[in-house]
């Protein structure tokens, strides 16, 4: 049979089915209701099959993943051809800013103009960005077009993870967000061996013509197979025939510039300047100010491009929260310990990469497991157990032994990578899970945010702690030139060495200590702040063609909708009264803090 947007449901797992939800099985946790989806994103996303768009997705990411991380081994060849060696750094922070200041725009895009305009704008802009890389005649030239090319990437990032959340229903989610999970850690751990051997073996401008063929597959598979359900009528509800909404290009160009000055701040404060330089403070005061200016530009506008409502529901400010910590801990073993590796351990680049290595072989197996977890004890919970473990791991390392074998800090990397599984995942797929299709576009990009900022503060912080200690142990030396002998050790004394060893291994201790405490920190945000259950929408309820796409009544579920699954509107938006076990959906009490506005009052403000 065909919906009404003509799309052909029978044949989908899941799809098509109409009936009240089914209860939950007996011992699981009813806040991940087994229901029987009466209508899922699946079926109207795509009338071909998940396979096709699945594999775009998979390759789409594995390009985002690949280009933050594929140049690092090249740099070498790329400054002896193109010169340019004292503003080298900006080829990574130039696509780190362009990636992250672009989220939170692409995220509303998605919600207002569809997921495929998005994806594909982002992936041809993403490619012509690699084709200009490819052709730059000095660094400054390809600088510009690295950032060309995170302006892409950030479209590529969160369009991705809201696809996957719209074509599985919630019970398979956990798979495809694995898949995606493992697609990213590989490509960024295989980034700087394929980097190093095209550079090496061949041309760097390799490394960017590479993409093309990768991404054209990716843009052929999303085209033929990625369909999307027309949209409805303001008024009637005809395919079609809705006015889109206006795009808030001021607030656009507010959340830009202020993202773009607070990340320069934090990416060259305490590298390319001192924290209390001139630069740095007129960068973090012109944040400030562009800070207060977008709210003011976001509060006037009709579609405001961050809408009020991402800081006034308690679940999606706990995730926002939560991952932005996650941003900054991570930088500890994805940054120092490769440092840790070589400079203490005496391992080469590529050992050091294994020793890293083993936390992504751990993540992705717990991450496809955790629904087994959260089904029975709910996101929250499985979150908390997740983040405490990582704390531990983390409590751990300083008391590693000096110098200490390869395989200690690779167990470590293991049980971190399959804490860091359990909590991630629940949190992505619960806050995916408590929005309808039409704001779920904007609460991922506002998740990938908050991470891609806490990576930022955690590498100029955890920068800055490693340079105190550094400084302390050696003095005020060269301390670059220090490091640098560390790769021809025979030119260091072996007193000077083996201080210059002790010294990094104490700045690596500070560091995980500070990144055990904001793991301490996410706990502390999932015990406070997160409401005790997650406010779950049932598959079906958040279909794409519901009023909530349309400029009237976007983010209000229908009233169709409230009275198939029996409850209000304020318990809709997870801030009414309670939902008890007798509820048809089969759901608990909730999100009940009288200080989350309801979604019509949020999206007002």
């Amino acid at each position: 049979m065909y919906d009404s947007s003509g799309v052909r449901t029978t044949g989908f797992r899941g799809a098509g089915r109409t009936g009240p939800a089914a209860p939950g099985r007996q011992g699981r946790d009813p806040e991940v209701s087994e229901t029987t989806p009466r209508r899922t994103a699946a079926a109207a996303v795509t009338p071909h099959g998940r396979g096709p768009v699945v594999a775009a997705l998979m390759l789409v990411m594995a390009l985002s993943a690949l280009d933050g991380t594929v140049v690092s081994t090249a740099v070498p060849q790329i400054v002896g051809d193109l010169g340019g060696l004292s503003v080298f750094s900006w080829l990574f922070s130039g696509y780190l800013l362009a990636v992250t200041v672009t989220l939170p725009v692409y995220g509303k895009l998605c919600d207002t103009f569809g997921r495929k305009p998005v994806l594909v704008a982002g992936t041809v802009l993403f490619l012509i960005g690699s084709l200009l890389c490819a052709t730059a005649w000095n660094m400054a030239s390809l600088i510009a077009f690295r950032v060309v090319q995170g302006l892409g990437g950030g479209a590529l990032q969160g369009t991705v993870q809201t696809i996957a959340a719209d074509l599985y229903p919630l019970k398979e989610r956990p798979r495809i967000q694995a898949r995606l999970s493992t697609v990213w850690a590989t490509a960024s751990v295989a980034g700087p061996a394929a980097g190093g051997l095209l550079a090496g073996y061949g041309d760097w401008r390799w490394i960017f013509l590479l993409n093309l063929p990768v991404g054209l597959l990716a843009l052929w598979l999303i085209g033929r197979h990625l369909v999307e359900p027309g949209r409805p009528s303001a008024v009637g509800g005809g395919p079609g025939a809705a006015a889109r909404p206006a795009v808030d290009w001021p607030g656009a160009l507010a959340v830009f510039a202020t993202g773009a000055l607070l990340l320069t701040a934090l990416v060259q404060g305490g590298v390319a300047w001192p924290w209390l330089s001139a630069p740095s403070l007129g960068l973090f005061g012109g944040a400030l100010v562009l800070g207060a200016v977008t709210v003011l530009v976001e509060r006037r506008a009709t579609e405001p491009i961050i809408p009020g409502w991402i800081w006034r529901r308690r679940t999606i400010v706990t995730v926002n929260l939560a991952l932005g910590a996650l941003g900054l801990l991570m930088v500890a073993p994805t940054v120092f310990l490769p440092t840790y590796a070589q400079a203490v351990l005496g391992l080469g680049p590529i050992a050091a990469g294994f020793v890293l290595s083993a936390m992504t072989l751990s993540w992705p197996v717990t991450a496809a497991l955790s629904n087994r977890v959260y089904g029975r004890i709910g996101f929250r919970l499985t979150a908390v157990i997740g983040i405490t473990l990582a704390l531990l791991v983390l409590l751990a390392f300083p008391f590693l032994p000096f110098p200490g074998e390869p395989w200690q800090p690779a167990l470590l990397m293991l049980l971190l990578g399959g804490a860091l599984g359990f909590f991630q995942l629940p949190l992505i797929v619960g806050v995916q899970s408590t929005v309808p299709y039409g704001e779920r576009g904007t609460t991922t990009a506002s998740v990938l945010f908050c991470r891609q900022v806490g990576q930022s503060v955690g590498a100029a912080l955890f920068g800055a702690v490693a340079n105190a200690v550094l400084a302390a142990r050696l003095g005020s030396g060269d301390l670059d030139g220090l490091a640098r002998a560390l790769d021809a050790p025979g030119s260091l004394a072996a007193g000077t060495a083996d201080a210059l060893r002790r010294a990094v291994d104490a700045a690596v201790d500070h560091v995980f200590t500070g990144a055990a405490a904001a793991a301490a920190l996410a706990l502390l945000v999932l015990l406070t702040v997160a409401p005790r259950r997650f406010p779950v929408l049932p598959d079906g309820d958040d279909h794409p063609e519901s009023p909530s796409r349309t400029g009237t009544s976007r983010t209000t579920p229908t009233r169709s909708a409230l009275r198939r699954t029996g409850t209000s509107r304020a318990d809709a938006s997870g801030t009414g009264p309670s939902r008890t076990g007798g509820s048809p959906t089969g759901r608990t009490r909730e999100d009940t803090s009288p200080t989350a506005a309801p979604r019509n009052e949020a999206d007002r403000a």
